[in-house]
């Protein structure tokens, strides 16, 4: 159930979002195993002047922070960053311009399924991957 964000500073037409966004959710079944139909991704589009962009990095600069269970080994968090670098390298942006964050607050960080705590509820999928 990760949740993604994909912020950008630059315009790309709508086919360009949706490619983006189905990169990242890929990159999430390929590599975390996540759910068929897990799409929890947003993509955001700031201003020029609300996003600063690292200096060596170009227009295409972009960043990607993902929310989730904590579980996933390292090994698949490297295949995940690899998975996505790949993906949008596809796409022409330049591995050098992804940036990617992991965020993993504890189970009973998560409320889902009517409130209550994640560490309580079956999930009905492995994060041990």
């Amino acid at each position: 159930m990760p949740f993604a964000k994909i912020e950008v500073r630059r315009s790309r037409p709508p086919s360009e979002v949706q490619a983006l966004i189905e990169a990242v959710y890929q990159a999430q079944r390929v590599a975390l195993k996540v759910p068929e139909n897990d799409r929890q991704i947003r993509y955001i589009e700031h201003k020029e002047e609300h996003f600063a962009v690292p200096p060596g990095k170009s227009e295409n600069y972009t960043f990607v922070e993902i929310l989730l269970f904590p579980g996933r080994s390292l090994e698949a968090k490297r295949q995940l960053y690899q998975e996505i670098v790949s993906r949008f390298g596809e796409m022409g942006i330049a591995a050098d311009d992804v940036f990617i964050i992991l965020n993993e607050p504890p189970l009973e960080n998560w409320g889902i399924r009517g409130g209550q705590p994640a560490s309580e509820v079956n999930l009905g999928f492995n994060l041990n991957v």
